[in-house]
């Protein structure tokens, strides 16, 4: 095979690979921004306020060591939502009776349900453990969006490289004699 000919076709190949990572970065950075403004938007119709600094609730270490950095604002982003459920959800929740596992209170009030105050009990570890497990959800999804913008820049990236490669396949090819041949020194059958 003419070098000049294997040149041009791995050089279009190149070209192939270019318009496919940014494609892909395009449909990576679509993600991102889809996956962070549906995160955003839904947190910000929950309206959930961090409680402000020098508050009661922030007065226990436990809580206040990851919420102080929020204090007082409104919980929008996936981080938040992970602290929101973990660190003050999460706590108030290890404090209830059956250290607030919904399963146990469940059990426990559905073998005495004249205990009306079980009942409540689990009422409450219900929403509280069904509110974490959506806050750790969009804390999921704001993962994702984060994970495909990392990979949608490394796709541009790699597209840049591959682009400046590509140019210098054809550079090449422009620079190689009509007669060089890919492998020096092997003949086919017909010469012989």
């Amino acid at each position: 095979m003419r070098r000049k000919v294997f040149d041009f076709l791995v050089s279009i190949g190149g070209l192939i690979v270019v318009a496919v990572l940014l494609v892909a970065g395009a449909l990576l950075m679509w993600g991102y921004n889809f996956t962070t403004s549906s995160v955003h938007n839904q947190l910000a119709q929950q309206q959930i306020f961090f409680p402000a600094k020098g508050s009661a609730a922030l007065s226990d270490p436990r809580i206040a060591r990851y919420l102080d950095q929020y204090a007082g604002q409104q919980l929008l982003t996936g981080p938040e939502a992970q602290v929101w459920a973990n660190d003050y959800i999460g706590v108030h929740l290890s404090e209830m009776p059956y250290g607030g596992v919904y399963a146990k209170i469940s059990a426990a009030s559905l073998a005495n349900p004249s205990n009306t105050a079980l009942a409540s009990l689990s009422q409450t570890v219900f929403q509280g453990t069904t509110l974490r497990g959506l806050l750790l959800e969009a804390y999921a999804f704001w993962t994702f969006g984060q994970i495909a913008l990392w990979a949608g820049i490394a796709s541009f990236i790699l597209a840049g490289l591959m682009a400046v490669l590509v140019g210098f396949g054809f550079w090449h090819a422009r620079q190689v004699p009509e007669t060089a041949e890919l492998l020096i020194g092997v003949t086919s059958e017909r010469e012989n």
